[in-house]
C-alpha cells in the first residue's frame, strides 16, 4: 500500500499556459509541473498554481488569473482552449487530456489577462436581439400563460445557454474580421419568440437577425453544435430563424 502512495505521490501533470499581462502586450507560454492527485480538473490545477506560483523552471512567477464561478459547469465563466479545444475548465478531468496539457485563452474575444477574456462581443449580441422578456415587474402579474408541453421540451434545451462563448470560438465565422453575431444569439432569439409573452417581440428580433452582422453571417460550419459543452441544438435553431427571417421578409414585401 505504501508502495502504490509512493507511485501516485511521484506522478506529475505538466501544464503549457499560454500568459499574457495586459490587453496590449505580447502573450507568451509559461510552464508549471504539479503533484498528481486523483480527481483533479484544470481548475484545480490552475488553484494550485494560484497557491504556489512557482515555474517550471522553479523560478517564483505571477499566479495565473482566470474565471471561475460555480465549477460544476453552469455558470460557463471557466472557458478556455484546453489542448486545442474549447471548452469548460471545470469539466475537464486531467485523467482524461494529454500531457502535456496546453492552456489558452480563447482568441474570439480580447484577453484581459491570462486566461481572462473581455466578452463584450457575446453580450452586445444578445443586447442586439433583445434576448430577454420585457415585462413590468413593478407589481404582480400573476401566473404567466403556459407552453405547451411539446414546446417546452425543446425550448428548455435552449435554456440551458451559459453564454460560455465555447461556440463563437469555435465558429469560423465569429472573428476580427466580421460582426458576426454568433450561433448563442441566433438560438436565443428562437427561444424568446417561442414564449408566449416574448413572442410579443418576435418581429423585432427576426429585424435584428436581417441586419448586417445578423444570420445571414453563418457559414453552416457547424462547429458550434459540436462544441456547445450542453449540447444544444444550435443549428436548428439556425436552421428554423432562417427560415422565420425569409416569411418575415416575404411578408414585409407583400406588406403582410
Amino acid at each position: 500500500m505504501a508502495t502504490a502512495n509512493t507511485k501516485l505521490t511521484a506522478k506529475k501533470v505538466k501544464f503549457v499556459i499560454t500568459r499574457q499581462d495586459d490587453p496590449k502586450s505580447a502573450s507568451y507560454t509559461e510552464e508549471f509541473e504539479l503533484d498528481y492527485r486523483p480527481g483533479m480538473n484544470v481548475i484545480s490545477a490552475l488553484m494550485e498554481i494560484q497557491r504556489n506560483p512557482v515555474n517550471l523552471k522553479g523560478e517564483s512567477t505571477a499566479p495565473v488569473c482566470w474565471e471561475s464561478n460555480c465549477l460544476e459547469e453552469v455558470c460557463g465563466a471557466c472557458s478556455m482552449v484546453i489542448n486545442g479545444k474549447p471548452r469548460q475548465a471545470c469539466a475537464a478531468l486531467i485523467d482524461n487530456l494529454e500531457q502535456p496539457i496546453r492552456v489558452e485563452p480563447m482568441r474570439t474575444f480580447p484577453v484581459v489577462r491570462d486566461l481572462v477574456i473581455d466578452r463584450a462581443r457575446m453580450f452586445g449580441a444578445l443586447k442586439r436581439v433583445k434576448a430577454w422578456i420585457p415585462i413590468d415587474g413593478t407589481y404582480d402579474l400573476g401566473p404567466g400563460p403556459r407552453m405547451a408541453e411539446k414546446k417546452r421540451q425543446w425550448a428548455y434545451e435552449l435554456s440551458k445557454c451559459m453564454t460560455c462563448g465555447v461556440c463563437l470560438e469555435a465558429c469560423p465565422n465569429v472573428n476580427e474580421k466580421t460582426d458576426f453575431i454568433g450561433p448563442a444569439a441566433i438560438s436565443q432569439v428562437r427561444l424568446f419568440n417561442a414564449h408566449p409573452t416574448g413572442e410579443m417581440n418576435a418581429e423585432e428580433r427576426l429585424e435584428a437577425l436581417m441586419e448586417e452582422g445578423g444570420i445571414e453571417g453563418c457559414g453552416n460550419s457547424q462547429n458550434c453544435v459540436r462544441a456547445c459543452p450542453k449540447g444544444i441544438p444550435l443549428t436548428t435553431s439556425i436552421a428554423e430563424m432562417n427560415k422565420a427571417t425569409s416569411k418575415h421578409m416575404f411578408k414585409r414585401w407583400l406588406g403582410v
